[in-house]
């Protein structure tokens, strides 16, 4: 890109007032999806319940510097999503309602800031259409199930790329360059350095490509890098203060910068318990990520590829000899443009979000990945897919291959609509037989559950048994896949634009609907909830508080803990999150060998223990007889040393 002109990059021409009915279809999709999702399903075992406790745990001992899991520290994360979830559990207490609700918040500010952005860039139905995205997609949706900080640090660094263009203007706002480093601080206090690595190497590319990098003063590098050590430095400091003396001498800053970012990256990081997807699927999942707005990419690559033709023929067409640059060209091929891509605040904001997703992409295409890493760039390439598909309707009869573009996304929609709801109406069909379970779990207890390592692996739970639990909302999405996409052709056919994209997002919002309550029918499953609740009853009956063990590594059942609120014991779990906090020398004596178990079962206080459906047989060998079953779900298993009869 050449050079852009010195002068302020002009917005769409606006009214200030946001269109009511588009606040009511933001706020009812989000209610829809997420808002009545707030009390459900429970806390699940492993990262959501996990990242629970530590919020859990600020609350009940008042320290906000250092986390920690079952009284051991836990110093992988940084503070900023516990803080607001104890701030939640404080207001609402101890339930899923209030961890589930800043994810839930965080999404809608995602969606109003998307349709903020898209708004002042694009107009009024581009804003919408990125808000509906947003709000619709598979894969926000999905990575929003759990407890995991990646929608909050989206909302943080599209905000501070969002600052970065008024900020580099010829007359700039002190405000959004300010505004810049304080988002960026608080995205390092929700995930780490990747915050800064982002969007300073997004905003060096941008000005590098459009040959501005002296613009770069404009951002108030001296004060603005102060601003962001004032909000980010204070917790690192503390917190490497406060937390020396581990393993071989290592504290915090070892650990949480060495081991947790550079080794991480690397695929080095102890324990090596991460994995690495091939790039060409990595990359290719963002079709289900983004699902189903990502049909319509064949409709913005279309756009892009027109664009460039005009440049070309723009070249060829130049009598004069004059030599211009790329955006010069582009400017003059269409009389609308007034300024050079890139001069407008719309083409700038194009830009930006491609390189800032293709940063993105290609920095988790070498670091070990997990499929939700890259969610921050969710938005950002829903925003392009949805000026993309406004422009469409807009100028839909001005190309044929712009037509036929819309009419392949239709048609894959309306195949792939036709194929899902064939596949369940088929689970429905092979389940007709079926008792209804709602134990789901107990369906798959030999399935080998437990080796999943991947955050989606659990899809190839929906065998044909579960289908007996999941009646309802499998008919629910039958009957969305089945008319929706179909309907929304019709509806594209006709020229009724607007309609068969709502329809299309009306689709997916019943889905989601669908998946949630499969989501909670699953719960017994991927919950431990109801053992707290049997151990409750339990002591409640009168045989006092008894000593909770977990057989395994923490996360087997880490919702055991919160729901207890209290410790519990591990057998053989000192690994993966606990491993680093248990070398310190505060670490609670909460870890016990087999050897430890055996020789304390049945002495002391009743011993009440989980067990994982993976270790069921590893308990067996070593207790055999001696174990008395009080409950199983799913696979999983509660036993104690003793009659309950007997203290």
């Amino acid at each position: 890109m050449s050079e852009l002109p010195q002068q302020r990059l002009p917005a769409v021409a606006e009214s200030r007032r946001w269109p009511l009915l588009h606040m009511v279809l933001l706020l009812g999709f989000w209610l829809a999806i997420y808002g009545f999702s707030l009390a459900t399903p429970p806390l699940l075992d492993d990262a959501d319940a996990t990242h629970a406790q530590a919020a859990q745990a600020m609350v009940q001992t008042g320290d906000w510097v250092t986390l920690h899991i079952d009284g051991v520290r836990y110093l992988e994360k940084p503070p900023l999503p516990y803080w607001l979830s104890a701030l939640s559990l404080r207001a609402f207490g101890a339930n899923a309602f209030a961890i589930h609700l800043p994810l839930a918040l965080a999404v809608l500010a995602l969606a109003v800031l998307g349709y903020a952005w898209a708004r002042r860039a694009f107009g009024q139905r581009a804003a919408l259409y990125t808000s509906l995205f947003t709000l619709t997609s598979v894969g926000v949706f999905l990575f929003t199930r759990i407890f995991i900080p990646e929608v909050l640090l989206s909302v943080f660094l599209c905000a501070a790329l969002y600052c970065l263009l008024p900020a580099l203007e010829e007359v700039p706002s002190p405000r959004y360059a300010y505004g810049f480093w304080a988002l960026m601080a608080l995205a390092v206090l929700t995930k780490g350095l990747i915050a800064i690595i982002f969007p300073l190497g997004t905003a060096v590319i941008f000005l590098a490509l459009t040959k501005r990098l002296s613009s770069l003063g404009r951002l108030r590098p001296f004060t603005g890098i102060l601003l962001f050590l004032a909000i980010a430095a204070p917790w690192h400091i503390l917190a490497g203060m406060r937390n020396t003396g581990g393993a071989n001498g290592h504290g915090f800053f070892w650990f949480y910068f060495v081991n947790e970012h550079f080794l991480r990256f690397l695929g080095r990081r102890i324990p090596r318990d991460y994995n690495k997807l091939p790039a060409a699927l990595y990359w290719s999942q963002h079709l289900v990520w983004l699902f189903p707005w990502s049909l319509f990419t064949p409709t913005a690559v279309w756009i892009a590829y027109r664009k460039r033709r005009e440049v070309q023929a723009a070249r060829e067409l130049n009598a004069s000899g004059e030599k211009l640059s790329r955006l010069e060209l582009l400017s003059r091929t269409n009389p609308r443009r007034k300024t050079p891509l890139g001069a407008t605040f719309a083409s700038a904001t194009v830009l930006l979000l491609a390189i800032f997703s293709a940063f993105v992409l290609v920095f988790f295409s070498f670091s070990t990945n997990q499929e939700y890493y890259t969610f921050p760039i969710y938005l950002p390439l829903l925003m392009l897919l949805a000026v993309s598909l406004s422009l469409a309707e807009q100028t839909y009869f001005t190309s044929i291959g712009l037509r036929r573009t819309l009419t392949f996304a239709h048609a894959a929609y309306a195949l792939l609509g036709l194929g899902i709801a064939a596949a369940l109406a088929y689970g429905l069909y092979i389940s007709r037989n079926l008792a209804y379970s709602a134990d789901i779990g107990a369906l798959l207890a030999h399935r080998g559950v437990g080796d999943y390592t991947l955050s989606t692996s659990h899809f190839f739970d929906l065998t044909g048994p579960s289908f007996a639990a999941l009646r309802l909302p499998a008919a629910i999405a039958v009957a969305a896949f089945a008319i929706g996409p179909i309907l929304a052709w019709w509806m594209r056919s006709r020229q009724k634009h607007f309609a068969a994209t709502l329809t299309v997002a009306l689709t997916s919002l019943v889905f989601l609907i669908a998946a949630h309550i499969a989501l909670v029918r699953f719960a017994p499953m991927l919950s431990s909830q109801v053992f707290a609740a049997q151990i409750q009853q339990i002591e409640r009956s009168g045989s006092g508080s008894d000593e909770v063990l977990i057989y395994g590594d923490q996360s087997f059942g880490s919702s055991l803990p919160f729901y207890l609120n209290r410790r519990v014991l591990l057998i053989d779990g000192r690994t993966t999150s606990m491993q680093f906090g248990s070398t310190f020398p505060d670490a609670p004596p909460i870890f016990l060998t087999r050897a430890q178990l055996l020789a304390q079962w049945g002495s002391g206080a009743r011993k009440i223990l989980f067990v994982p459906q993976e270790e069921r047989d590893e308990v067996d060998r070593l207790l055999g007889s001696r174990q008395i079953d009080l409950a199983e779900t799913s696979g999983k298993a509660l036993i104690t040393d003793r009659p309950l009869s007997l203290k």
